[in-house]
């Protein structure tokens, strides 16, 4: 190996992997709950980012150690998978890995670790699926709750009833797909401002100043190509010799893109939203037959437009045909704050809608769009798999007092793991009450007799600082936030529990190092 290359094996691998883990862990952990607190990132160019959003924080972090990335992957599969409970997962992680620490110091073999974790994830599942309660699109009210759950702790926490309102009528219109709902952000107003458009929001102005500002009973035509002159492939030179054959050329290009422009008129077109540029005599030509248009709209976008309002995107204007085109009830440009922007709205049928949020800053949009993010995946999860549990540190207490009775039916060391195991769900509450400056001790200790007198959703209520029944006071998760999070922090931990030996690479350029040479060519001893 290179000659700087170092080395750490056994205890002390083991050691400094969980010391890095346990760090990452601790970062986020202060944001957990409605109490959480945020956390400023400032990065090299002097951005700035104010979140509590577990991922986000962790994302804008830059991270080195190894296994510390590990545990930033466990955030980013959470965000993924559910799009919520990243913070949850990463501190559930930590607190697996610290209390397999105090097994090893007690001699407790890695292996043995591993096995008794494993045992107590795949119950912990079983326990989680058994005793989840069911929902259903119907189930309107139980909806919000899981929106205003999800919402609450955030910067848009105060508007968290409009913003529910604005996320259900969402859902209800397109369905379940997140990528059908696409959201625009424009400072200016206040997050109450924000409003859902059964349509599609461009942060796009029209082309040309002639063009008719608003529109009424549109017929709409989506372009990926240019209406432009298509330039050659190859390089070309043209030799002119006379300032007539010059004219001639330049009328030609003229006539072509008036062409072009009349086969989109003969359609019956009365708004053109184009992937690519709109020259300027053909911006002229569009303004003229009274045609509203934008160009370099983004392809996700065009997609968008296509679902909301029934149009085929088109490659061709020669294949243009009034059967493509789509329909919206208006087309307007209304001006944000400092700029113009295009509503397509009043669609028949919209697969595909807008929520158009607002904010004083930048940085409070941004938070807001985490929130609503947050709980829209929420939301999908909790529908998806129709199975949800109630907050506030419930689900997560009767889920280590149902592990702990498991526990005692395992024999040999593994009982000690899955009795760990336990106790690092309980991590969850005992934050939630730390982050809102209460006793955890007092907490945890009410909470467990709550539990054992059979009331399975006693969490706590942070603003009241009591224990209360989650689910009365509709504080509801999705079922597949808490599965995920104890899958995802289960294979990290043990991952990281099997490596003993950490080898980091050095300068390549160190190359193979040969014993110096004595007496007639042999090594020196």
């Amino acid at each position: 190996m290179p000659q700087d290359t170092q080395r750490t094996l056994g205890r002390d691998a083991q050691r400094n992997n969980i010391l890095a883990a346990k760090l990452v862990a601790e970062t986020v952990r202060t944001t957990l709950g409605p109490k959480g607190m945020d956390k400023m990132i400032v990065d090299a160019m002097g951005d700035v980012v104010v979140t509590n959003d577990g991922v986000t924080v962790l994302e804008e972090m830059q991270i080195e150690h190894p296994t510390a990335k590990m545990i930033v992957e466990v955030a980013k599969t959470q965000d993924d998978q559910v799009g919520d409970g990243t913070t949850t997962a990463v501190i559930l992680s930590g607190e697996l890995l610290k209390n397999a620490e105090h097994l090893l110091d007690q001699n407790v073999h890695p292996t043995v670790i591993i096995k008794g974790y494993g045992l107590a994830a795949e119950k912990a599942q079983a326990i989680l699926s058994e005793m989840a309660e069911t929902i259903t699109a119907a189930d309107k009210d139980k909806l919000r709750n899981i929106i205003t759950t999800a919402i609450t702790g955030k910067g848009a926490e105060a508007s968290k009833e409009k913003l529910a309102d604005i996320l259900l009528e969402a859902i209800e219109t397109v369905g379940l797909n997140k990528d059908d709902i696409k959201i625009e952000k424009k400072t200016g107003g206040s997050t109450e401002e924000s409003e859902l458009i059964k349509g599609i929001v461009l942060d796009k102005e029209r082309v040309h100043s002639s063009m008719p500002q608003k529109l009424g009973d549109v017929k709409i035509a989506l372009l990926d190509c240019a209406i432009e002159i298509k330039e050659t492939e190859a390089d070309t030179k043209i030799q002119v010799t006379d300032p007539s054959q010059l004219q001639a050329f330049i009328d030609r290009e003229e006539r072509s893109l008036k062409e072009m422009v009349e086969k989109i008129v003969a359609t019956g077109a009365k708004a053109v939203f184009c992937q690519k540029g709109i020259d300027d005599i053909a911006q002229y030509y569009l303004s003229k037959a009274g045609i509203y248009a934008a160009r370099r709209v983004a392809k996700s976008d065009l997609e968008k437009l296509a679902r909301a309002t029934g149009a085929t995107i088109i490659s061709k204007i020669n294949e243009l045909t009034s059967l493509q085109l789509g329909y919206a009830g208006t087309v307007e440009e209304q001006k944000i704050g400092d700029e113009e922007m295009t509503y397509i709205k009043g669609c028949r049928n919209p697969k595909s809608v807008t929520i158009l949020l607002r904010g004083g800053t930048t940085h409070v949009l941004a938070e807001s769009e985490r929130a609503i993010k947050d709980a829209l995946g929420d939301v999908v999860a909790a529908l998806e798999s129709g199975k949800v549990v109630g907050g506030a540190g419930a689900a997560e207490m009767e889920l280590a007092k149902k592990l702990r009775e498991y526990a005692t039916s395992l024999s040999g060391r593994e009982q000690l793991a899955a009795l760990a195991f336990a106790d690092a769900i309980e991590v969850v509450p005992r934050t939630l009450a730390e982050n809102a400056g209460l006793d955890p001790i007092d907490m945890l200790t009410e909470l467990k007799a709550r539990h054992d007198e059979g009331i399975k959703w006693a969490g706590l209520d942070v603003f009241e600082g009591k224990v209360v029944n989650s689910w009365e006071k509709g504080i509801i998760e999705p079922l597949k936030l808490k599965l995920q999070a104890i899958k995802s922090a289960n294979e990290v931990a043990q991952l990281i529990l099997r490596i003993d030996d950490v080898i980091a690479g050095g300068s390549k350029k160190a190359g193979p190092q040969m014993p110096p040479m004595g007496m007639g060519g042999m090594p020196q001893m």
